[in-house]
């Protein structure tokens, strides 16, 4: 007669005291609570100190480290970051001079395009494509197509093509291509041929966009020879194109002598792409740096970064008076 599987004989088990063991959360690990009207200082440091609130800070201090020391601030932007409404955060960290340079890909372009000219964006894909209408709006076409051909014969890139163009529009205050023109703060656009709207227009000219999208890649490699050991590089919502530009440009860099080492790395997003963790925090910051990743919604997370950044600088300048003081 079978006597049944055999049990684990729990008396005969080692133990320890708790003590003795290592723990990953303590008290001063806890959130703590925080009235309405308070600070915003007082919500940062109410947070809990686990996972991604101490990644948040953490980041948020290296910019106002860079801005302090005068390294770059690369931001890498995907349309969704337009679409989601975050440009006034972005243009005022450019004027603030914390964002010193600025890549996107051409949904970004896009979109800040049509909100300047036009005051809205972002058409309803799927129902549109049900009779092939969707990308098919003539007036964007249009003026991206101008932009390119600015800036073949201006000799510039196509974000300062499309800048000169947007220098015109009704609402150009929200255009992250005027405030960086504003600003002198480089923005180049790469574009994905067949990958973005406008490249399926009769009054795109192929050569055009080529071109000034390469010279943008060689302006963002340029940039790149720039980044030192305080300098930030972040990557927001976009998934693959941006990280795979970011990737071959820093190449580019570093093989022209730069050093480009020991920067912080950052990437954010509502989920986890491979290409973004991989080329933009992981394999940039092998030989030295920091990478973070925080996942999140733009529309929660970009405000948070951008609040926790100016807070971090005013306690840097306090701290810098106090320093001072005789």
């Amino acid at each position: 007669m079978s006597k049944g599987p055999k049990e684990a004989d729990l008396s005969r088990v080692r133990t320890h005291s708790i003590s003795e063991r290592a723990s990953k959360v303590a008290l001063e690990d806890l959130g703590r609570l925080f009235g309405p009207g308070e600070p915003f200082d007082r919500f940062l440091a109410a947070l809990p100190r686990q996972l991604a609130a101490p990644d948040l800070l953490e980041l948020a201090g290296a910019i106002a480290k860079a801005r302090r020391r005068g390294s770059p601030v690369l931001l890498m932007f995907g349309g969704h970051v337009v679409k989601c409404g975050l440009s006034p955060f972005v243009i005022d960290l450019v004027r603030r001079g914390i964002v010193t340079d600025l890549a996107t890909n051409g949904s970004g372009a896009i979109h800040d395009l049509e909100l300047a000219f036009f005051g809205a964006t972002s058409e309803d894909v799927a129902s549109r494509l049900d009779d092939g209408s969707f990308g098919f709006a003539r007036e964007t076409a249009e003026l991206f197509a101008d932009g390119a051909g600015r800036a073949v014969k201006g000799g510039i890139g196509l974000g300062a093509g499309l800048a000169r163009v947007v220098a015109g529009a009704p609402n150009r205050e929200v255009s992250l291509l005027h405030a960086a023109a504003e600003a002198k703060v480089p923005l180049t656009v790469h574009v994905a041929l067949g990958a973005e709207i406008v490249h399926q227009h009769p009054a795109i000219v192929g050569a055009e966009l080529g071109e000034a999208s390469l010279r943008d890649f060689r302006i963002l490699a340029g940039g790149l020879a720039e980044l030192d050991g305080n300098a930030v590089v972040l990557n927001v919502g976009s998934s693959v194109v941006l990280p795979e530009v970011f990737l071959k440009a820093l190449t580019v860099a570093r093989n022209l002598g730069a050093s480009a080492h020991g920067f912080t790395a950052a990437n954010l997003d509502m989920n986890r792409p491979y290409r973004s963790i991989e080329n933009v925090v992981r394999r940039p910051t092998r030989t030295g740096g920091r990478g973070i990743h925080i996942t999140g919604h733009h529309e929660i997370m970009i405000p948070l970064l951008y609040g926790a950044v100016l807070a971090a600088i005013a306690r840097g300048e306090d701290e810098e008076d106090r320093c001072s003081t005789p």
